[in-house]
């Protein structure tokens, strides 16, 4: 910031010309320049961002925030381990892969985006798909992770299912246009993928992850960003938080004002489904938590709990470990 004041100024001079030289260094003030990556393509999951971006939140906090995708080859959670952006969007399941893994990925998750799984199973109605316990002899086309899979065996056992009797084949992109052709079953979004679906004509059943294993109602997205920025920049992790919890809670009560902002980050997308997709997300944000972003060692514990028996990490690790509610208490 520059110095205005001269020291040949009288003392009332520089009394009287304060508050008009404040306003304008702080327009002059040089915005500290940051990266965002996210986990995917724009979003209602990413809503917070975006009005934080439109409302001006970010700067006034000092920050100018670079939103990019990560590349094909990377994931956002390495390239926050990489220093090739301070903050993401990843998931609850990566944040403990990368803090169990061999080498380890310095990352932590700052806050919780949506405070419920909202993910789960669709299929067409007339397929009669109710419980995990009828995916025997049906077809599920997924991302083919060890994630998805132990997830998937997981809620079957429960059901008393046999998971041998379920063929398991990768998605083609297609989405809801392959059920009831060349799938049977698929693991989707709520807030964005199944509604869409039922706007476009299809009439599923839809199976809430949370409600078949209390361990898989995780959290999925979550801001995460590296130990460096933690230990060296925590001003700056506050500052980005401020904003983004500012956006988050905007479009909590403004579900269609943020909606309208999401449609100039998306033109191409319909407007009608924007709104019901961010009136559904619009509720779910903080539901059940006292404010925006805070996460409980249980969540983190069931799920990595859930990740250990699965044998998809070798080790358990403590949730103080993997997340901090510091920035958004």
């Amino acid at each position: 910031m520059k110095k205005i004041g001269l020291l040949a100024l009288s003392a009332l001079m520089v009394t009287s010309l304060a508050g008009c030289g404040s306003a304008k260094d702080n327009a002059k003030k040089e915005l500290k320049e940051v990266t965002l990556v996210l986990d995917y393509v724009p979003n209602t999951n990413h809503t917070g961002f975006y009005v934080a971006q439109e409302k001006g939140y970010f700067k006034e906090e000092g920050l100018k925030v670079n939103i990019i995708e990560p590349g094909d080859d990377s994931t956002s959670a390495v390239l926050v381990a990489a220093n090739k952006g301070e903050f993401g969007v990843s998931y609850q399941e990566d944040v403990t892969y990368a803090r169990t893994a061999e080498e380890v990925l310095p990352i932590k998750a700052i806050a919780t985006i949506i405070q419920h799984n909202t993910s789960g199973f669709v299929s067409l109605k007339k397929e009669n798909i109710k419980s995990p316990k009828d995916f025997e002899g049906k077809v599920y086309a997924g991302w083919q992770a060890p994630s998805e899979e132990a997830v998937i065996k997981a809620v079957m056992k429960k059901a008393n299912a046999d998971f041998k009797k379920l063929t398991m084949v990768g998605a083609d992109g297609s989405g809801f246009a392959a059920l009831g052709k060349k799938v049977d079953i698929q693991w989707e979004f709520e807030g964005w993928a199944v509604i869409k679906g039922r706007m476009d004509g299809y009439d599923v059943n839809y199976m809430p992850l949370k409600d078949l294993d209390k361990r898989l109602d995780y959290y999925t997205p979550v801001i995460i960003t590296n130990e460096k920025m933690l230990k060296e920049n925590p001003e700056t992790v506050q500052k980005f938080m401020n904003a983004v919890k500012k956006g988050y809670e905007y479009a909590i009560d403004h579900p269609e004002e943020s909606a309208k902002i999401m449609k100039k980050i998306l033109p191409d997308t319909d407007f009608a489904f924007l709104k019901e997709s961010q009136k559904y997300l619009s509720a779910e944000y903080r539901k059940d938590a006292k404010t925006w972003g805070v996460m409980k060692d249980e969540v983190w514990d069931n799920y990595t709990d859930f990740m250990y028996e699965y044998k998809l990490i070798d080790k358990k690790i403590k949730a103080s470990e993997q997340y901090t509610n510091e920035f958004v208490k």
